[in-house]
C-alpha cells in the first residue's frame, strides 16, 4: 500500500491488534468468495468504545469486548452486514437511514443517521452512498492515526483497493461519494473484507497516495466497472 515498512502484530486470541492503535476481532471468511476475511473493529474511546462492523467475530471476541469496557454502539457500515444477524450481547444499533429497513430485518435498529455528523470530538459519520443507497464511512482520530472504516465501499483485493458496484442506479452517486473519499485525510484505510495474502489494513503515505487510489478507482467505476 505503501513504502512505509508495515508492522503487522500476531493475530493471536479472540481480540488482537493488527496494527497499534486499532483492535480486531478474529476473522472469518466470506461464504461466497473464500479468500476474503471479513473483521468487526473496536475503537476505544474516552467517550465510550465503539464497534464498526457486524461479523461473527463479536460474538467470538464478545468475553475480550467487555473486559476492555464493552461498547456503547454498533456502527453499520451497510446492510449486507445484517446477513450475520445480532450480537449476542446487548449493543445498540446504529446505521444510515437509507439502509435501515433491510438491517431493522435481522437487527435491531437503534438509530439512525441522515447526514454527515460527528460523535464526540473524535469520531465523524460520512455519508457515501454507491454500495448500497445507506452506505456510511466512518473516520476515526485517536490521536495517533486518522482510521477510515470503508466497508464494502472502498475494500482490498491482493493490495489493491476496489470498490463494489452492484446496482447501476447508484453508479452516479457512489462516483461522487469516492469523490469525496478522495479529498479525506486518513493515514490507514480499513474495509471490512481482505483478501487473506495480505493484512487488515492499508497504510497510506499522504494525500497523494489516497487521490491516486481513489482514482484508479473511480476510472473503472467511470467506466462501467464493478470493481
Amino acid at each position: 500500500m505503501t513504502t512505509e515498512p508495515i508492522v503487522t502484530l500476531p493475530e493471536t486470541g479472540p481480540l488482537h491488534a493488527p496494527l497499534d492503535g486499532l483492535l480486531a476481532t478474529s476473522a472469518v471468511r466470506l461464504p461466497y468468495q473464500h479468500n476474503v476475511l471479513l473483521r468487526s473493529f473496536v475503537l476505544e474511546r474516552p467517550g465510550g468504545n465503539m464497534i464498526v462492523y457486524n461479523s461473527p467475530g463479536i460474538n467470538s471476541s464478545a468475553e475480550a469486548i467487555m473486559d476492555r469496557g464493552g461498547a456503547a454502539r454498533l456502527l453499520i457500515n451497510h446492510a449486507h452486514e445484517a446477513m450475520y444477524g445480532a450480537p449476542e450481547f446487548d449493543i445498540p444499533v446504529y446505521v444510515h437511514e437509507g439502509d435501515r429497513a433491510e438491517v431493522a430485518g435481522s437487527l435491531p435498529v437503534s438509530a439512525v443517521f441522515d447526514r454527515r455528523q460527528m460523535i464526540g470530538e473524535d469520531l465523524e459519520v460520512i455519508p457515501t452512498p454507491g454500495h448500497t443507497a445507506g452506505t456510511t464511512n466512518y473516520l476515526w482520530n485517536n490521536g495517533e492515526r486518522r482510521f477510515l472504516f470503508t466497508g464494502d465501499f472502498i475494500w482490498i483485493e491482493h493490495g489493491e483497493w476496489k470498490a463494489v458496484v452492484l446496482d447501476e442506479h447508484l453508479r452516479g452517486d457512489y462516483l461522487a461519494s469516492l469523490a469525496q473519499v478522495r479529498d479525506l485525510d486518513f493515514d490507514v484505510l480499513v474495509p471490512w473484507g481482505t483478501t487473506d495474502d495480505g493484512p487488515p489494513f492499508g497504510l497510506v503515505g499522504g494525500k497523494d497516495e489516497i487521490r491516486s487510489r481513489v482514482d484508479a478507482v473511480m476510472d473503472r467505476v467511470r467506466a462501467g466497472g464493478r470493481r
